[in-house]
């Protein structure tokens, strides 16, 4: 059966059932079972406030996950907006090395222009090497100079040749220029554009970072929020085990009244007896006459398709007609801690023995289920009937053995149209260790 309802600590020991008004019974037998009642009455108190304490811690539980989760969320915002601007950052960085590569086409424009001058000064200044060496370089300046035929020719002639000089200077000085305008561009782009690279290598990273946080931060909210459901799931199964508890508080108030009714109707049985016996004492001279009457009483229902189990002449019956489809014990979808009665058509389920009903409800697990609480020779036990189709009675009504309370079904995790039935001795606690195997004790 389904955690929801293998955690419902039942406590289903509600002591009543088979006690038939009127029969004569030893006031100890009566004493102990009033003192079995209020004995499982005060442990159904201390289970109520465990499941009461339980559901508190639950609650607090809930309210610490929820605050963790509005934490990485925030945190997540973070990340989120983080991410974002170093995306944003990483695009303006591309948008400026698109520019730089941009801007490095028209300087490698210029640097092409600057080299192509530069060739054409060094083939000029080739020229006027092999014109130094084929005229003796400044010696023919000298021998200009002094070919001047007046003072007039002379200060024209270093004119020219001061001219020329400083033509060539000139011519020197601008191939300088450009050379050192040529490396200083080269440079200029290199850096800038390593730089570039460098900065958005550096984005990158940090984004990849940053998305590698934000993986764990969303790893780690769908595992809170996955407790959290867990958590509710759990709570869920509190609240029902706590309506549980409740209806069982009230059954067994129930049953301690009826226990209580029942010895004062014994009792005054008793004293209508000794009466009549002191009054046919005094009648010993006369004659007596008694008469008697019986009446048979076969109520009788529109018949279902397959007609309830004879009632049984002992404590139990059987609580359904067809075959045990399933067994008590291990089982390949775990323990089964009942037996199954498969059987097809309309089938009704009937009380195994007097008691009272601790809950009539529907499960999602059990689907329709009913707990009944009997009182067996001085024992308490809990019934368990699961997978109905429909339910007849309600929590807190009192049964007799045979009374039909349902019909079979296949509701809930069920598999096929069958009854599943429990017998526990005492308390239904959470483990089930009170669950016992029927067979033997309820006739099936």
């Amino acid at each position: 059966m389904k955690k929801s309802i293998i955690t419902l600590s039942l406590a289903a020991v509600l002591g009543f059932g088979s006690i038939t008004v009127g029969m004569p019974i030893e006031k100890a037998s009566a004493a102990n079972k009033l003192n079995d009642l209020n004995s499982q009455q005060e442990k159904i108190n201390q289970q109520r406030s465990g499941v009461e304490s339980k559901l508190n811690d639950t609650d607090k539980k809930i309210s610490e996950n929820q605050s963790e989760q509005q934490s990485v969320q925030s945190e997540i915002e973070r990340l989120d907006k983080a991410i974002s601007d170093a995306l944003a950052k990483i695009e303006e960085k591309n948008q400026e090395i698109a520019d730089t590569k941009k801007e490095i086409e028209k300087l490698e424009a210029e640097i092409k222009v600057l080299v192509e001058r530069i060739k054409k000064r060094n083939e000029l200044l080739k020229d006027r090497a092999r014109n130094y060496q084929e005229t003796g370089g400044m010696v023919s300046y000298i021998d200009v100079l002094m070919g001047a035929q007046s003072f007039g020719d002379f200060v024209e002639r270093v004119g020219a040749v001061a001219t020329i000089v400083e033509a060539d200077q000139e011519i020197l000085q601008a191939h300088q220029a450009d050379k050192d305008e040529l490396e200083k561009k080269q440079n200029q782009v290199k850096e800038e554009l390593a730089s570039l690279e460098t900065m958005r290598a550096e984005l990158e990273s940090m984004k990849k970072s940053l998305n590698a946080q934000k993986a764990e931060k969303d790893k780690l909210l769908a595992s809170l929020k996955h407790e959290e459901e867990e958590m509710h799931a759990h709570k869920l199964e509190l609240a029902e085990e706590n309506e549980i508890l409740a209806a069982q508080e009230a059954a067994i108030q129930k049953a301690i009244k009826l226990e209580q009714e029942r010895q004062a109707e014994a009792a005054r049985q008793a004293e209508l007896a000794k009466q009549k016996a002191a009054a046919e004492a005094a009648k010993k001279s006369s004659s007596s006459s008694a008469g008697s009457s019986s009446s048979s009483d076969s109520g009788s229902s529109s018949s279902p398709q397959v007609s309830a189990p004879s009632v049984a002449s002992g404590a139990w019956t059987k609580p359904a007609a067809g075959r045990l489809s399933s067994g008590f014990g291990g089982r390949s979808l775990g323990e089964h801690y009942g037996v199954d009665i498969a059987s097809g058509g309309t089938v009704p389920i009937v009380a195994a023995a007097d008691g009272v009903v601790i809950r009539s409800y529907y499960s999602s697990s059990y689907g329709n289920a009913i707990f009944i609480a009997h009182s067996v020779g001085g024992q308490t036990y809990t019934t368990v009937y699961a997978h109905m189709r429909s339910r007849s009675v309600g929590s807190g009504q009192t049964v007799s053995k045979g009374q039909q309370i349902g019909i079979m079904g296949n509701t809930g995790q069920s598999y096929g149209q069958h009854l599943h039935f429990e017998l526990h001795r005492g308390s239904w606690n959470a483990a089930k260790s009170n669950a016992i195997n029927p067979v033997g004790i309820v006739p099936l």
